[in-house]
């Protein structure tokens, strides 16, 4: 049994599976979300959940799984209006550089420790613990949460500075966005082409042209719209203006994720924008 009293903030589609994470390896772990459906599927799956932080008031440890930089923010308002003196923040949402060492620097001015986390692998890999987590904190914060930290995966350390663990989320949110419209575009090709997109799928995904993405998001393409959600449409329309925002910042050109965030804006504007991001491919009809 571990001696973390851990607050998990966000328990939705990806926080769920990694909060039963917690649970299974004997962390005390109470789930905090602001929906009340949230809160009731949380519980009910075997992690007590409540709707507010303040709610957990001896949590030592806080894991943070909110959606937006603006979630983050006010969760971190939210928490200064109480005690954070002591408390170990891992910040394991796709937010961006910025935002991350804006709340981190509020957050270690009050007395907590931030370590910055964000993962990747999606749900499948959650359920599993095999999500990759890109790390960036003192050497000796992310000792004190590794145990939390193993318990969602592998943890890859890339330096001390805050921030620098989003800055690589921000290179892997561009490859997933142009990936899984590349994905789209393909088998929407496919059909047009009189092809049967299923057996199309079956024999490219074993050649030079597979991808995780074609091979993860191709078979839910090619069912309908109510397909289970994993992630978002609104999730990429976020992560792929975090992308865009961050390239504008240094001058880097990214031309194939703007067409990909339009792809994305489009299936928003569409209606799709709570579908699974696999819809993006009803863009192409």
């Amino acid at each position: 049994m571990s001696d973390h009293a851990t607050a998990f903030v966000g328990v939705g589609a990806i926080g769920l599976p990694m909060a039963q994470r917690l649970v299974a390896a004997g962390h005390p772990t109470t789930g905090v979300d602001a929906l009340p459906a949230a809160v009731e599927r949380a519980t009910a799956a075997g992690v007590p959940s409540v709707a507010d932080l303040a709610e957990v008031p001896d949590a030592s440890v806080v894991v943070v799984m909110v959606a937006t930089p603006e979630q983050l923010g006010a969760l971190v308002t939210s928490a200064l209006a109480g005690a954070v003196d002591g408390q170990r923040w891992i910040v394991m949402s796709t937010v961006g550089p910025d935002a991350v060492r804006e709340q981190g620097a509020r957050l270690v001015e009050a007395g907590a420790v931030v370590v910055d986390s964000p993962v990747t692998g999606g749900v499948a890999r959650a359920r599993t613990g095999e999500l990759t987590l890109f790390t960036a904190g003192a050497s000796d914060d992310v000792e004190a949460v590794r145990d939390v930290l193993e318990c969602f995966g592998a943890v890859r350390e890339v330096g001390e500075r805050l921030g620098d663990g989003q800055a690589i989320k921000v290179v892997n949110q561009h490859l997933c966005s142009v990936h899984i419209v590349a994905a789209a575009e393909a088998l929407a090709l496919a059909d047009r082409l009189g092809l049967d997109p299923q057996a199309v799928l079956s024999m490219v995904e074993q050649g030079a042209a597979a991808s995780w993405m074609l091979s993860d998001r191709g078979p839910r393409m090619l069912r309908g719209t109510d397909v289970e959600v994993t992630s978002s449409i609104g999730i990429f329309v976020k992560d792929s203006g975090l992308v865009a925002g961050a390239a504008r910042q240094v001058g880097a050109e990214t031309p194939l994720l703007d067409t990909a965030r339009d792809r994305y804006q489009r299936a928003a504007d569409a209606g799709l924008v709570r579908r699974d991001d696999s819809r993006v491919i009803e863009t192409y009809r």
